[in-house]
């Protein structure tokens, strides 16, 4: 086997409804995964034992030995070990999904060159409630935890999409415990266009509370001539959507703040 490279594509929220907290601590959701078509990088080599080399910008906020690459390494059946080097490019507790992409890039190239399990889901799911949706890494609707998924009719496809991230990390526990508990209804109905339009993150208002630059932010986006300006998962990354490649690179945003500009896979 020569060197095989495979993206961990950055996750969005395009809609995130919270209906309720469960017994068991998690929370039920209705929830439109979308994925740009960037993200962090892996490239696996064969090798006599399994090994990551982390790099990159965001680096430093990760350590080996209890990498979610590694758990996923060890949860999948391959014959042979892997050194994998993890180009870390998105920013850590970040609300893109970023560990969870690079899990379901290393579930990706095991289907490519060994394929999965059966049970690969099950698996996938043990790792993290945005683990399935990362696999696929196509838009799809969540339900329960964000594991129960279903394939939607995807009309947004190739729009273009800026991410920015005011540069703070923000966990997703307190932010869903910030969440008021006030239901507040389902998903709407329609087109993917529409569903984005008119759904809404439930977790936004609690993650500005614990970190006010997302507000910044997201006032910042609203200026730049998108047609939706929301806050993904549990923040503090927001993304802005276009009509046009040409007003997405019109937005100039600002130095002290992380942004990617791609388009929607």
């Amino acid at each position: 086997m020569s060197s095989f490279c495979e993206t961990a594509y950055a996750k969005i929220n395009l809609a995130l409804h919270v209906r309720a907290r469960r017994d068991d601590g998690y929370h039920d959701l209705e929830t439109v995964f979308a994925f740009v078509d960037a993200g962090d990088e892996l490239v696996i080599a064969p090798a006599p034992h399994d090994s990551l080399i982390v790099r990159g910008e965001f680096s430093g906020a990760l350590g080996c030995g209890d990498n979610i690459v590694e758990q996923a390494l060890a949860l999948l059946p391959r014959g042979q070990g892997w050194a994998i080097t993890l180009d870390k490019r998105l920013p850590v507790a970040a609300g893109l999904g970023g560990g969870s992409a690079d899990a379901g890039a290393v579930f990706r190239l095991v289907e490519r060159l060994h394929g999965l399990p059966d049970d690969w889901l099950a698996r996938a799911a043990g790792l993290g409630a945005d683990v399935p949706a990362c696999v696929r890494s196509r838009t799809a609707l969540g339900h329960g935890t964000g594991t129960e998924l279903a394939d939607l009719g995807d009309d947004l496809q190739g729009t273009p999409v800026l991410l920015v991230n005011p540069r703070v990390p923000l966990p997703t526990g307190p932010v869903f415990r910030a969440w008021d508990m006030v239901d507040r209804g389902p998903l709407p109905t329609g087109d993917l266009r529409t569903i984005a339009r008119e759904g809404r993150n439930d977790l936004e208002p609690g993650a500005i509370a614990l970190v006010p630059q997302i507000a910044d932010v997201l006032d910042w986006l609203r200026q730049s001539g998108a047609w939706l300006v929301r806050m993904s998962g549990s923040g503090a990354t927001c993304f802005a959507l276009y009509d046009s490649d040409a007003q997405r690179d019109a937005a100039t945003v600002p130095p002290a703040w992380w942004h990617l500009a791609g388009q929607l896979r």
